[in-house]
């Protein structure tokens, strides 16, 4: 393993230790059979029941989700192509990790938050830090250079804040400097962040991301 892997590896554990819960429940799995979370998004968000007043009959009504059509991609070149379809290869990679984050953002601030003590804190951190480290590194070691980035953004996308804040909240400014310094020696920016408004490629991201969500790509 290079040099670059095995920084891009440390620094993404590090953020997956703060926030990747072991045995999470979910479709998808790693090698290890450990569950991600599907990347489909669902179909509805929400139902409800009337009365037809013809019939007499209960009826449901679903209330469906917003579906993005995209006109079809159009290639200048066949490096263009080849630029689009790793993109599509990274993020499909890579989504699964950054939506399981996300889901479990706000419950583990929850559940520290129901230690009486900075040393409680501290200690549960300490444990859950080795047994994250443990669990994930495998998959870690098998990502790319551009997974690695993919990931860091992509958590930025589905939790609204990026890597180096999160890692902050809970490990505190030291060791969120620290991993930012180290992964910033091998090109790895905890801070990146995400505007598809403003930025082409990150709204390319966004284009096959939420195709990603929707099962059409």
């Amino acid at each position: 393993m290079t040099n670059w892997n095995r920084a891009i590896m440390w620094v993404l554990l590090a953020v997956a230790a703060v926030l990747c819960p072991v045995g999470a429940k979910a479709q998808a799995t790693t090698s290890d059979g450990t569950p991600l979370p599907s990347l489909l998004r669902n179909v509805y968000y929400g139902k409800y029941h009337f009365l037809d007043k013809q019939s007499g009959d209960t009826l449901i009504m679903l209330v469906l989700n917003t579906i993005t059509v995209y006109p079809p991609e159009r290639f200048r070149n066949s490096a263009e192509e080849q630029f689009y379809w790793r993109t599509v290869r990274d993020v499909k990679r890579t989504l699964p990790y950054a939506k399981l984050i996300n889901s479990t953002l706000q419950e583990t601030y929850e559940y520290i938050e129901t230690y009486k003590t900075k040393k409680e804190k501290e200690d549960y951190l300490r444990r859950f830090e080795k047994n994250v480290f443990n669990q994930y590194k495998p998959e870690m070691k098998q990502m790319t250079r551009g997974q690695g980035k993919m990931l860091i953004k992509l958590i930025n996308r589905e939790t609204n804040q990026n890597s180096y804040n999160i890692v902050k909240a809970f490990l505190g400014t030291f060791r969120a400097g620290f991993w930012q310094t180290f992964g910033r020696f091998f090109g790895v920016n905890m801070k990146t962040g995400f505007d598809p408004q403003h930025d082409r490629n990150d709204a390319l991201i966004e284009r096959i991301c939420i195709r990603v969500e929707q099962g059409t790509i």
